[in-house]
C-alpha cells in the first residue's frame, strides 16, 4: 500500500494548440511583455524605474495570507514562460498556491501547490529538465507550457503558509496573437490521497466534458516505510475516453513503463518522461509523463 499519492493532471480544453512560429518569423501586431516586480503592469517604457533602474524591485516579501498578482494581461495573447524562485523551505514550497484564470472567469483553471505545479512533489528540490518544466540547479522553477487566452489572463500566487517569504519572478507573454477560434485553454488539477486504498484505482483526473487533450501528469508517491519500500510499479494508467464507462480505451502496462523505463525505476529526466525523485535517494518518488508526441484527444467527455 502506498501511503500517499499526489498527482497533478495537466490538460488542454477546447481543441487545437497554439500555432508554432518559426525562429525567423516576426508576426505583425504581436508584442512582447515581461511581468515582474520591476514592471508589474507590463506597460511600455515602465520597467526598471525603482532605485534609478538598479535592480530596485527584484523581489517582494509575501506575508502569510497575502496574494501576489504575477500578471494581469489583456488579451488576446499567450503566456509563454513563467520563472520564479522562493526560499527552499517546505512551508513555502507546499504552502504557496498557484492559480490561473482565463478570460475573466471567477474560478481558477489552474490551482496547485507551488512546487507540485512545477513538476516536483513533496517539497524536494533537485535539478531536472523536461519539455514543459525545469529546475536547472535545484533552486528555481520554470514552465514553458504555452497558455493562450482571448480576453484576459490573471496569474496569482498566494502564501497559505504560516511564514513570510521572499518571491522573485517573471512572466513572459506575447499579446496581439491571432488565435484560432478553437484554441485550447490550459488547465491543471491537483489531487491527493493519504493513504491510498489497496486494490482501488487512484483517480488522476475526474471525468471532464468537452473537446480537449490530456497533456499528462506530475505524480508523487510516498510508501508506508521507505526503509522497506513496496513496489507500486504494476499499476497501469487507464484512460476512459468519451463514451467509455465500465472499461477504458487506453491502458498501459505499468508505472515504470508509463514513464518510458522498464524492470524497475531509477533516476532520470527526459523531455517527455522522467523520475527526478527516487525513494532510494530522496525518500519519495517523483514522476512525470507528458503526451506531447503521442496526444490523447477526447471529443465528448
Amino acid at each position: 500500500m502506498t501511503r500517499s499519492l499526489v498527482p497533478l493532471a495537466l490538460l488542454l480544453l477546447a481543441a487545437a494548440s497554439v500555432p508554432a512560429q518559426s525562429l525567423y518569423e516576426v508576426p505583425r501586431g504581436v508584442e512582447t511583455r515581461w511581468y515582474s516586480f520591476e514592471n508589474p503592469d507590463g506597460r511600455r517604457g515602465a520597467g526598471g524605474q525603482a532605485q534609478e533602474g538598479r535592480k530596485g524591485a527584484a523581489n517582494k516579501t509575501i506575508a502569510p495570507g497575502e496574494r501576489a498578482v504575477l500578471a494581469d494581461v489583456p488579451g488576446p495573447g499567450v503566456v509563454r514562460r513563467i520563472w520564479l524562485t522562493v526560499p527552499g523551505r517546505k512551508e513555502t514550497l507546499r504552502g504557496w498556491v498557484v492559480r490561473m484564470y482565463w478570460d475573466g472567469q471567477e474560478w481558477p483553471s489552474v490551482e496547485a501547490p507551488l512546487q507540485d505545479f512545477f513538476g516536483l512533489p513533496f517539497a524536494r528540490q533537485v535539478p531536472f529538465e523536461s519539455a514543459l518544466f525545469s529546475n536547472p540547479e535545484g533552486r528555481s522553477f520554470n514552465c514553458v507550457v504555452p497558455m493562450p487566452f482571448r480576453k484576459r489572463a490573471l496569474l496569482t500566487i498566494t502564501n497559505e503558509s504560516p511564514r513570510e517569504a521572499t518571491l522573485f519572478y517573471d512572466v513572459n507573454v506575447t499579446v496581439g496573437d491571432a488565435l484560432p477560434e478553437d484554441s485550447v485553454y490550459f488547465h491543471a488539477r491537483y489531487r491527493r490521497e493519504n493513504p491510498t486504498t489497496p486494490k482501488k484505482d487512484f483517480e488522476v483526473l475526474p471525468r471532464v466534458e468537452g473537446r480537449g487533450r490530456y497533456l499528462g501528469a506530475n505524480v508523487g508517491i510516498r510508501t508506508t516505510d521507505h526503509r522497506r519500500p513496496l513496489w507500486f510499479g504494476e499499476g497501469e494508467l487507464k484512460v476512459y475516453l468519451d463514451d467509455d464507462r465500465e472499461w477504458p480505451t487506453l491502458v498501459g502496462t505499468g508505472t515504470e513503463d508509463l514513464v518510458g523505463s522498464a524492470w524497475g525505476l531509477g533516476r532520470f529526466d527526459h523531455l517527455h518522461q522522467g523520475a527526478p525523485l527516487t525513494e532510494e535517494k530522496d525518500g519519495v518518488w517523483g514522476l512525470y509523463r507528458y503526451h506531447v508526441p503521442d496526444p490523447v484527444f477526447f471529443a465528448k467527455a
